[in-house]
């Protein structure tokens, strides 16, 4: 258990509502019940934008439509027309990391912050990826991993470094947003602490790192921004990939 002034204490999971399934913790955590804040407050956002929707749109049915017609132009830009069908996931996968960020900046725990989560998403865009590459192609996907136009002299070597980058997507995808999530949040914690440790002391040394708080708060504001936009778009990509067998 981290020290309760430690930077990283704010990641800590905390159990709630303890449960066992057959020997597996199934507990309600405080990172379930954010989880499950963040799909409420998605959903009521987008429901009361849309709930009496007109021709000229007031603020939230703006901001919906904004979120709307940003995904889908992202998907059809990377994906092309094939690709609609596929804005559900993508859409949900967008609005549900954004809020998970954005809600971690204002005392909540940042379940994007835990690797455990980030990956649980990144394998689950995989795996679709890879379902909708065999069913559109069936084994002639397989040629994914031989880089059309190599020598045949090369395949050997090709062909296992594809599968290895492949298979590394998951990881490669979930460590990003994990990462950057856990620095920004570790540096305002840091700064918070040298505003109560310097503050205390020489109030004019704690004026800095207080300062510094509002900059690096819209950076990390920006940071979750980018990660749900950058998660988004290599998903596009991803798609793209297994229904054109771009390669």
């Amino acid at each position: 258990m981290a020290d309760a002034h430690s930077p990283l204490a704010q990641f800590e999971i905390k159990t709630l509502m303890p449960l066992d399934l057959g020997g597996v913790d199934a507990s309600f955590t405080n990172a379930s019940l954010i989880m499950a804040v963040v799909v409420g407050l998605v959903t009521l956002f987008i429901v009361a934008g849309m709930n009496k929707a007109t021709i000229v749109p007031g603020r939230f049915q703006g901001m919906v439509e904004f979120f709307y017609e940003f995904i889908a132009n992202l998907l059809k830009e990377n994906t092309g027309p094939k690709g609609k069908q596929f804005f559900p996931l993508v859409f949900s996968l967008f609005m549900f990391i954004l809020g998970c960020n954005l809600i971690g900046l204002f005392g909540a725990i940042t379940v994007t912050s835990h690797i455990v989560v980030t990956f649980a998403l990144a394998f689950m865009v995989i795996t679709v990826v890879t379902v909708v590459g065999f069913m559109k192609h069936g084994t002639h996907y397989f040629s994914y991993f031989a880089p059309a136009g190599a020598p045949m002299w090369l395949m050997p070597l090709m062909i296992p470094l594809e599968i290895i980058s492949y298979l590394i997507r998951p990881i490669s995808l979930s460590v990003r947003l994990f990462a950057n999530m856990v620095a920004g949040h570790v540096m305002l914690g840091v700064l918070g602490t040298f505003v109560v440790g310097l503050g205390g002391l020489f109030f004019a040394l704690g004026a800095i790192p207080l300062a510094a708080i509002p900059l690096i708060f819209a950076l990390e504001v920006l940071v979750a921004l980018l990660q749900a936009y950058v998660f988004a778009i290599l998903t596009c990509i991803y798609l793209n990939d297994a229904i054109h067998l771009a390669h």
